[in-house]
């Protein structure tokens, strides 16, 4: 694999550490050759232009899983490969841990990287003939209850027929990265992360049908609202938006992928998931 030359530093907006040890790794990446070495949060205006205005072989994203997340957002429609350091609580989608990256950093000069594809889904909430929302998604898309604690009234579609109405708090629409994260708390089953397909799984289903779906990669979901209080989408578990009965949420494979910086082999997948079940650290923070 060839060695980065341009290279953007993407931190996390409100994490001190993030931008203290960016700081380092822009000093470290300069004295190894790097020509172009640019960082700030990655909410921040400017930078994403800057990555927009193309060139940058690589964003190092500082911070967690979410700040993970931002960057597959950012990243993947611009054909940027992301490398994660985790400097969160759990970083399950990371490469690299806290203390380590001034040993795995210089592999990437030596080419001892692979790039991983991960599929991304593009998310459309129709109302009528209008488009009330577009996003791109990296984990899942949900269509839940709102304010009030009791099951709504979802219909499902694939490809045009019908899949079932269900009766849950929610449906959840994730891609293989995605079934390791809420899709997997709601009892969905765990996917290697470079297949292609699309995982359908309920959420606390009442009289519904339980077991999750995988669908081919081709296929088109419509969960459409029909109840009769407050339902909501969120997209990567971004602020929640209120869809009304009757709109449609449309979830279908996107043109591209997102591509994973990673120095492990493939097999570094469950290893690394069987440590973060047996250790969970979010479960064991105080």
């Amino acid at each position: 694999m060839p060695a980065p030359r341009r290279v953007a530093i993407g931190v996390h907006p409100s994490m001190t550490a993030a931008t203290q040890e960016a700081a380092k790794i822009e000093r470290f990446l300069q004295e190894h050759g790097v020509e172009q070495v640019i960082r700030a949060r990655l909410s921040a205006e400017s930078f994403q232009a800057s990555l927009s205005g193309g060139g940058f072989d690589l964003l190092i994203a500082l911070g967690g899983d979410g700040t993970m997340l931002r960057a597959g957002h950012l990243c993947g429609p611009l054909g940027i490969p992301v490398l994660g350091i985790n400097l969160g609580r759990f970083g399950f989608l990371m490469e690299v841990k806290r203390n380590s990256w001034t040993d795995m950093l210089p592999r990437l000069f030596n080419g001892q990287y692979r790039l991983e594809n991960r599929m991304m889904l593009n998310a459309t909430h129709l109302r009528k003939d209008r488009t009330i929302g577009n996003w791109t998604v990296l984990n899942e898309v949900v269509v839940c209850r709102g304010q009030f604690v009791r099951p709504v009234r979802l219909c499902a579609m694939v490809d045009g027929y019908r899949l079932s109405n269900f009766v849950a708090d929610g449906l959840i629409v994730a891609t293989p990265t995605g079934s390791t994260a809420y899709a997997l708390a709601a009892g969905g089953p765990i996917m290697p992360p470079e297949l292609r397909n699309i995982l359908i799984v309920a959420v606390a289903p009442h009289l519904s049908v339980e077991q999750a779906v995988i669908l081919a990669e081709g296929s088109v979901v419509e969960v459409c609202a029909e109840s009769t209080h407050q339902v909501v989408m969120s997209v990567d578990g971004q602020p929640s938006i209120v869809v009304q009965n009757g709109d449609i949420v449309r979830v279908q494979a996107n043109d591209f992928d997102v591509q994973f910086v990673r120095f492990h082999d493939r097999g570094y997948f469950y290893k690394n998931l069987t440590e973060y079940m047996e250790q969970n650290p979010v479960a064991r923070e105080p």
